[in-house]
Order: C-alpha cells, then sequence, then structure tokens
C-alpha cells in the first residue's frame, strides 16, 4: 500500500515518499486501519447479540455495555440511525439518540437485574427531553416499572420498555431477518401483494439472491 501511494502524484503520496512525513503518514494509515477494524468488530458485536438472544435470563447474563449495544442495534433493525453516547463514559442519562423520519429521541438502558426503574429516573428523562428539544423518550429496563413511574409517564411521550417487551421487539426483528433470508425457487406471479408475510402479515415482493440470482419472496416492510 505505502509504494503505491508513494507512486501517485498526490499530496498522499508525497508524504509516503518524503523521508520526514513518512512516518506520520504510516501512522495515520494504520490509525484508519485500525478504526476501520474496530468498526466492524462492533458490527458483529451487536448483530451477534441480538440474534442470539432468547429469554430475559440472556439478557441479565450480558454486560451493562453489551445490552446498550443490543438496544442500539433493535432500533437500527427497525430503520433507526442510532448515535451510541453512554459507550464508556458519563452520559446524564442518554446512551442513546435515535433518529427516524425527521425525529429525535433519546434512550435510557437499565440493567438492573434485581431493582424496579422508579420515577425519579423518568423524571430525570423528561426533563432532559426537554432539554434536548428531542421528540420522545424511550426508558428500557430488564424488570419493571414502579406504579408511580408508569402514572408519570402515562400521556406523556415516554416509553417505558421492560425486559419481556424489548425481547418482543427483538423476537420479531430476528422473525423478520428470517423470512428475508429463506431463498426458495419460485416462478413470476401476477400480484406478488396478495401473499401474505408469515412474520408481519404484510404483503410480500419478489426478490432476487445477491449470491445465486434465485428469487424468492421477501416482506414488503423489510
Amino acid at each position: 500500500i505505502g509504494i503505491y501511494f508513494a507512486s501517485q502524484e498526490s499530496v498522499l503520496g508525497q508524504a509516503f515518499s518524503g523521508t520526514a512525513f513518512a512516518p506520520i503518514a504510516w501512522v495515520a494509515l494504520t490509525a484508519c486501519w485500525l478504526v476501520a477494524g474496530a468498526s466492524a468488530l462492533q458490527r458483529r458485536k451487536r448483530k451477534y447479540l441480538l440474534e442470539t438472544q432468547t429469554g430475559l435470563d440472556g439478557l441479565r447474563g450480558i454486560s451493562w455495555r453489551e445490552f446498550e449495544m443490543l438496544v442500539g442495534e433493535s432500533f437500527r433493525r427497525r430503520g433507526y440511525a442510532v448515535e451510541e453516547t453512554g459507550l464508556g463514559g458519563k452520559d446524564g442519562g442518554i446512551d442513546l439518540i435515535v433518529r427516524k423520519e425527521g425525529r429525535t429521541e433519546l434512550v435510557q438502558c437499565k440493567q438492573w437485574k434485581n431493582r424496579q426503574v422508579t420515577v425519579a429516573t423518568v423524571r430525570e428523562m423528561w426533563g432532559l427531553k426537554a432539554h434536548h428539544h428531542a421528540d420522545a423518550v424511550h426508558i428500557v429496563c430488564i424488570g419493571h416499572f414502579t406504579p408511580d413511574a408508569t402514572a408519570f409517564a402515562s400521556g406523556k411521550p415516554i416509553h417505558l420498555i421492560t425486559g419481556q417487551t424489548l425481547l418482543d421487539s427483538i423476537r420479531a426483528v430476528q422473525s423478520n431477518q428470517a423470512a428475508l433470508h429463506v431463498v426458495q425457487r419460485i416462478e413470476p406471479i401476477g400480484n406478488s401483494a396478495d401473499i401474505a408475510c408469515p412474520a408481519c402479515g404484510g404483503g410480500m415482493v419478489k426478490r432476487t439472491n445477491r449470491r445465486n440470482g434465485q428469487f424468492f419472496m421477501g416482506c414488503s416492510q423489510y
């Protein structure tokens, strides 16, 4: 790679060929590769976390950081752009910022194994929503919320997500993914929208497998 860049008539090529800047250029290139590699590993881990979840015990068995990654991936699979703000640092109560269709929503993850989420946490997120001018907030936990917390959230754009609700969302995404990857040879049909998706009941459309060129039916909502 270094030889290639050195042969190019560009600033980067001159950096590689020049004795003064060559070490800096190599360090920059190495840093770029490391960042790209770390990003790829993170994507693989998020995918693995989501696709292997089967129950509440699995949610309790992962670390708090993995729990945040899992929640973020569940939003990604539903079409949200996800910004991870809480991984490894102080976040002021915001672990994820998710965006979709012009809306910005805040997410807090509570991997408390033996504690209910109280109204104090819900009030804190409500205040952060106003401060950041967000459209809604989500509080995700493994267990449940206290009655006071549920009452405070009622009628407000505050989504209280229990561990079971999170699992239901993950299973729906897993089902859609599985349906999308079922490849079967079919003949062209007149109106594929008449066929219902086995996962969500929506219309199906004809797709082409990128690997082998075969036709298959996939959910139009995916």
